[in-house]
């Protein structure tokens, strides 16, 4: 019997183990191509920090925060969710394309913070807003806290936090504790007073619309739109429109 329950303890130590590696091994997914899908370079101090594209005088500009798999090149498919008018910046991660750096919450969330201050910068007479896809919800809503703040934060298939979604696929294994990237989207959104819109994919697998609902439900004159289709679906021709109003 002690023979026994020392080969539990041991394979209980491994389970463990193998497990606090999950937060680069299935929230990071990035590519690492030249390729720039008819998308501007975006250039800062000689760093490529994301791809963007720009029209004269913009009525809107957009920081796009991208899901946890390619690169930002890789999000031309979002563009025509957007206005024709509008200006849309897609940050690039560190870690991601040809960006040096290591992905992790406190990095994606300063990068986000930083390129979100360099529009403001740049555009200081034009509403600056921020769409989160995603992982991409939780640096989103982490610019909620920004000065100034966003002037709308747009969310697509995004959490409440993201230990639930861990948890609720890996039931089994005390995700929180083996989850030190953890977002927590309604904290994040608490002290916001701007405008907030969140759309959930009803057939999504990956983040189950009803983290999306929870997330809009926690903050009173959030707008919540269901969508059709999955995870991946939400850039089909119509079924989301960002706009600023």
């Amino acid at each position: 019997m002690r023979r026994i329950g020392r080969l539990l303890l041991v394979c209980l130590v491994a389970l463990v183990l193998s497990a606090a590696s999950w937060p680069r091994q299935l929230l990071y997914f990035p590519t690492h191509h030249d390729r720039a899908n008819g998308l501007t370079p975006w250039v800062e101090q000689g760093e490529l920090i994301g791809f963007a594209r720009t029209v004269p005088g913009p009525k809107n500009v957009w920081l796009m925060l991208h899901g946890n798999g390619g690169q930002a090149a890789d999000r031309a498919y979002a563009l025509p969710s957007f206005a024709a008018a509008d200006s849309v910046y897609i940050l690039e991660y560190p870690g991601y394309g040809r960006r040096p750096g290591e992905p992790s919450k406190e990095s994606l969330d300063q990068a986000a913070r930083q390129a979100y201050l360099l529009l403001r910068r740049q555009y200081p007479a034009t509403p600056v807003c921020v769409v989160g896809e995603s992982l991409g919800s939780g640096p989103a809503c982490s610019l909620a806290e920004a000065e100034p703040p966003p002037d709308k934060i747009v969310l697509v298939a995004p959490f409440d936090k993201l230990h639930r979604v861990g948890q609720h696929h890996y039931w089994f294994l005390p995700v929180r504790l083996l989850l030190p990237d953890d977002w927590d989207n309604i904290e994040a959104l608490k002290g916001y007073r701007g405008r907030v819109e969140i759309f959930g994919a009803r057939e999504d697998k990956v983040i189950p619309m009803k983290f999306a609902k929870a997330l809009a439900e926690s903050r009173p004159g959030t707008v919540f739109r269901e969508i059709e289709g999955g995870h991946n679906d939400w850039a089909t021709p119509g079924r989301v429109s960002i706009r600023n109003p």
